[in-house]
């Protein structure tokens, strides 16, 4: 049985709109979502945010906002 090589993105595309069928939207996506890596550097990204901070900072900055009631509309 000789079969045809079919483009990757045609089989993609049609391996997601099965599983939107069999599983749902949103278990597929949770599915697809396992496959990603994500981007950035996490450390770069950390200390950039937080390095100029003390772990003392950063605990109050925790309590303060825990202490403001939140805003009613």
């Amino acid at each position: 049985m000789i079969v045809e090589a079919r483009p990757l993105v045609d089989i993609t595309q049609e391996a997601i709109k099965v599983l939107f069928q069999k599983l749902g939207t949103v278990n597929t996506i949770r599915f697809l979502n396992q496959f990603t890596i994500g981007y950035g550097d996490y450390m770069e990204e950390r200390e950039e945010l937080f390095g100029h901070l003390t772990l003392d900072d950063m605990i109050n900055d925790i309590k303060q906002h825990q202490e403001v009631p939140p805003k009613s509309p």
